[in-house]
């Protein structure tokens, strides 16, 4: 093996390189003219972020990341306005096998009525609603007695409840087993502060008022979703940036055993968190399921290349030179891997532009500046940190000699890979080949999934109480028929009513669709029960319902309708059949009565028609994005050699996770092409730090192999090492209660273990496979 030591002051002299940056790298020697100056600006620009950071809000809309300008989102986002109710309702699951005994309904009376007192609260809908048949032209009177019969009785009474259609199958499961109360809630509570305050009361109530009836109660809806997803990200947050720092710190502590290097190589990377996230506050970003991962992304970004600085300074530091020049040279020779690193992560959030969705856009845009902000204050901080806080450099290398054991076992393992890889180069790239390629299959084979209960906490209560909505009845996800009238037809109008009535009738009869709710269910009933179906009765009932009652189904200027349906949250690619059915069906009813505007829509339908081409947009996105990095990685180095020697080690961390997804079962969701998209950027970080040493390493009288075996010495450990960090900072994601959050974190992590495992075993052997095959082919041409 060839002796390889440690990279002396001279390593990177006599042959003039080209900077792979083009120069950007002296940015950081801008800082270094006058590092107290820079310091006091550093402190200045800390105190404004703090200001910055207090100013972020939290974007929790469940709907956030179908938000774009397609014209069926802007039709849904229409519609949520003219009849506001599934966005301000709470959905309470009321379940036990004594549901319907005389106690446990008594009780549940008491809940209804407190339920109503509760401020911030402005109607309620429940089995307690229900009325019996009207008589002569009468109010009325309630199904439920002020006083329940008792006996045979009440055990008739009780069949009557759950025969009534109004009740069953919507209000009250077909066994009698749960029962669903909808608490409209004022908007005003739903996006503020004040929401909290409200959903703890009712938590509060139930818990009191059902005390002693066996009864278990949970909580669902948009209101109590969007909560839990407020109150995640907000902990969330603090979680992963206390992990961070952390674990930047421990692990730098252990790695340069001194204090002031571990503040070196630690305090940019988390000064560039303060500083992204106080500007992201400062231009109006908020915080949601994505954004909420940007400081372990930023850790990430600016970790590896603050390791790289400082270690490539150390190293100049044993070797004699003072701690400006070392810090200085550091910035130089390692500097231009940084700026092309930041650059292939820049890339990898502008490859996020190309969705359809504002919020992955959005997350593109705020990676785009925490890279540029990372890349800043990585080389300006650590040589300014480097000259004001190392102290003694003359006795460095007596003090650290002999005590560097764990630095020189990494550069063993380093060297004994390179050894081995470059030994075989020709098989080691054909194998490297071949698996990737099979692994490509398995990855294309994934397909697009997208679930509701994948962006609300999973470990809270609204995902529990859907799931039993969705047993007991039919579903909690709501999906709206929307029918405008022309112009010069009016609500009750006999063509309007028939429309509506031929729209109902199918929703009804569609399968998976159930609960379904519109004026004519009030119309039927009313036929039914009193005999009568014309107009007139029908607006005096209409009129007599509360006025959140009757926008849940009829605009306020009476020029359209909403047929309302609910169904369980199920994988979109479910749920996209029975969208697509009904709006077929809905042609009939279109051709039958032209001129009404027929649409099927609501956050079910949106995502089950969007989320798949969503999702495959990203990963057509994420093919495209392995091209366009390869040409810009080439075109930086002026090489078409590494042109080639990055595409492969570069897509191996991509097709390994997406093979790990596929033996999980898992599909293409979000999380995972977006974590996929930025991973790739990021796990570039390696190869591009190798291949830059191997430049400077190419010198005249080295082969190949000793060049790549050095290159490998140098830069080997610090890539272990910050690989290790990397991945913990991403892998604490996992304590998240968001499911996609975790999804993201844990697949991240593993793209950047697999990143280091094909830097170490594919990007060697096939480097030094095109070096030797392009300087063959020179060889070969000069000698015609």
């Amino acid at each position: 093996m060839h002796q390889i030591s440690k990279e002396p002051a001279h390593s990177d002299s006599g042959k003039q390189h080209f900077s792979i940056a083009f120069g950007l790298e002296r940015i950081g020697l801008i800082a270094l003219r006058a590092p107290r100056t820079a310091a006091a600006i550093l402190l200045a620009l800390c105190v404004v972020a703090v200001f910055g950071i207090q100013r972020i809000k939290i974007d929790d809309s469940l709907s956030q990341l179908f938000r774009s300008d397609t014209p069926e989102y802007k039709q849904y986002e229409e519609v949520t306005k003219r009849f506001p109710s599934s966005e301000y309702d709470v959905l309470v699951v009321v379940e036990g096998k004594s549901l319907l005994e005389r106690a446990s309904l008594e009780k549940l009376r008491d809940l209804v009525t407190d339920l109503q007192l509760i401020d911030g609260t402005r109607g309620i809908i429940s089995l307690f609603s229900a009325r019996q048949p009207p008589e002569g032209g009468k109010l009325p009177a309630a199904l439920f007695p002020e006083t329940l019969p008792e006996g045979a009785a009440y055990d008739a009474f009780i069949q009557t409840v759950k025969a009534n259609e109004v009740i069953r199958g919507k209000l009250l499961s077909d066994d009698g087993t749960l029962a669903l109360i909808v608490l409209a809630l004022d908007p005003t509570i739903v996006g503020n502060k004040g929401l909290n305050t409200t959903i703890g009361e009712v938590r509060k109530t139930m818990v009191d008022d059902l005390e002693g009836t066996g009864l278990s109660s949970q909580l669902s809806g948009v209101p109590v979703m969007q909560l839990e997803i407020r109150n995640a990200v907000e902990r969330d947050g603090l979680t992963y940036n206390i992990a961070g720092i952390l674990a930047g710190c421990i692990i730098a502590i252990i790695f340069f055993r001194r204090v002031s290097f571990m503040i070196v190589a630690a305090f940019p990377p988390l000064l560039a968190i303060l500083l992204s996230i106080g500007t992201l506050g400062w231009l109006g970003f908020s915080l949601n399921m994505f954004l909420n991962v940007m400081t372990p992304l930023i850790m990430v970004i600016s970790f590896a290349d603050s390791m790289q600085l400082t270690f490539a300074a150390r190293d100049r530091l044993i070797a004699g030179e003072d701690k400006y020049t070392a810090f200085r040279n550091a910035v130089l020779v390692v500097g231009p891997a940084c700026v092309l690193t930041h650059g292939t992560a820049a890339l990898s959030f502008l490859a996020l532009q190309f969705s359809d969705s504002d919020l992955i856009r959005t997350f593109g845009e705020a990676g785009l500046m925490a890279t540029i902000i990372a890349l800043i204050a990585v080389l300006s901080l650590v040589p300014v940190f480097g000259v004001l806080l190392v102290r003694k450099e003359n006795l460095l290398a007596t003090k650290i000699k002999g005590a560097d054991r764990g630095v020189e076992a990494l550069r063993a393992f380093c060297a004994f890979i390179a050894k081995r890889m470059v030994g075989r180069p020709g098989l080691f790239s054909l194998i490297a080949l071949l698996v990737v390629l099979g692994l490509g299959i398995i990855y294309a084979s994934l397909e697009p999934r997208y679930r509701l209960a994948d962006q609300v906490p999973d470990k809270q209560q609204a995902v529990e109480a859907s799931s039993r909505l969705d047993a007991k009845l039919t579903g909690a996800n709501p999906i709206d028929v929307l029918i405008e009238f022309p112009k010069g037809k009016a609500l009750y109008d006999k063509e309007t009513l028939d429309t509506i009535a031929a729209v109902h009738t199918i929703i009804e009869k569609q399968a998976g669709v159930g609960n379904v709710w519109s004026i004519e269910t009030l119309r039927r009933w009313l036929a039914e029960k009193a005999g009568r179906s014309d107009v007139a009765i029908l607006k005096e009932y209409v009129d007599l319902l509360p006025k959140y009652l009757s926008r849940r189904f009829i605009s306020e200027n009476e020029d359209a309708v909403v047929v309302s349906g609910r169904v369980p949250d199920l994988d979109s690619s479910q749920i996209l059949p029975t969208v697509e059915k009904l709006d077929a069906a809905m042609g009939t009813v279109r051709s039958a009565h032209p001129g009404y505007n027929i649409a099927v829509t609501g956050l079910s339908a949106i995502a089950a028609r969007n989320s798949a081409s969503m999702i495959g947009k990203l990963n057509a996105g994420l093919t495209i994005e392995f091209l366009l990095v390869a040409v810009f990685i080439g075109l930086a180095f002026r090489s078409v050699v590494v042109m080639f020697a990055s595409i492969l080690p570069g897509i191996f961390p991509v097709v390994l996770s997406g093979t790990v997804l596929w033996f999980l079962g898992e599909g293409l969701q979000f999380a995972s092409v977006v974590a996929l998209t930025v991973s790739f950027g990021l796990g570039l970080s390696a190869t591009i730090h190798f291949l830059n040493r191997l430049r400077l390493e190419e010198k005249p009288g080295v082969d190949e192999a000793q060049a790549v075996e050095r290159a490998t010495v140098l830069v080997g450990p610090a890539l272990i090492l910050t690989t290790v960090v990397l991945a913990c900072g991403l892998v604490v994601t996992v304590f998240s209660d968001l499911p996609s959050l975790r999804l993201f974190g844990w697949l991240s992590a593993f793209s950047m273990i697999a990143a280091l495992i094909a830097d170490l075993f594919i990007l060697r052997p096939t480097a030094m496979w095109l070096m030797s095959t392009s300087h063959r082919l020179k060889a070969a041409l000069r000698s015609k």
